[in-house]
């Protein structure tokens, strides 16, 4: 089933990837780092079997809803891997070399979902390891800016279906990141985030 844009997109050259310039870390970019059929079954085995919960925060003296919803696997308080969610880990750690235990996958329903500019909390080790970012669904922008730079231009990467982000280690203490709310039409994103976390130390 052809569920996000034309096959021919998903092109031989998929594992090419883009390196972004960037002071203070590393960025780098697969495009099409999964095929046409990869992303379109991962899409729908996610969407359909995840048990997708919608989390609460505080905000000033309010409980609110997250514009998103989100399930986890791995570490202590995770769910148990699936299958699928093993196979996509593996594909991503035989290409960048980087092993992980645990995955948060954010499901973006459409336009109005989001999450706000932010970096990721700083794991129980006590520092950042580097983080895979996997998209199946439809584009969203996907925007960066310095903690501390102004001179560093605020920019945005759009993440399509099939994509591969892979932030570097001190990513997270340089930089932030959101995806905006948008007033387009736009169908259902999931986005998976695979993260390295000490759970021995978490749970001294």
């Amino acid at each position: 089933m052809n569920l996000f844009g034309d096959a021919a997109f998903f092109d031989p050259g998929r594992k090419q990837y883009k390196d972004f310039e960037l002071p203070d870390t590393e960025l780098r970019l697969w495009q099409q780092f999964f095929s046409k059929e990869e992303s379109d079954h991962y899409f729908g085995h996610l969407l359909a079997n995840s048990p997708w919960q919608q989390r609460k925060r505080k905000m000033y003296d309010k409980t609110v809803l997250d514009p998103r919803l989100t399930a986890y696997y791995g570490g202590p308080n995770g769910l148990e891997w699936t299958p699928e969610l093993l196979a996509i880990k593996a594909k991503v750690e035989a290409e960048c070399g980087h092993i992980f235990n645990r995955v948060l996958l954010n499901y973006y329903r459409d336009g109005s979902d989001s999450v706000s500019w932010h970096s990721d909390t700083l794991p129980a080790d006590g520092k950042h390891h580097h983080i895979a970012s996997v998209t199946f669904g439809d584009t969203r922008l996907f925007k960066v800016r310095h903690k501390f730079r102004k001179d560093i231009t605020q920019f945005e990467i759009p993440l399509t279906h099939g994509s591969f982000l892979l932030m570097g280690e001190t990513m997270q203490d340089f930089y932030e990141h959101h995806v905006p709310k948008t007033a387009r039409p736009v169908g259902p994103r999931i986005n998976l985030t695979f993260r390295i976390s000490d759970f021995k130390k978490s749970n001294n």
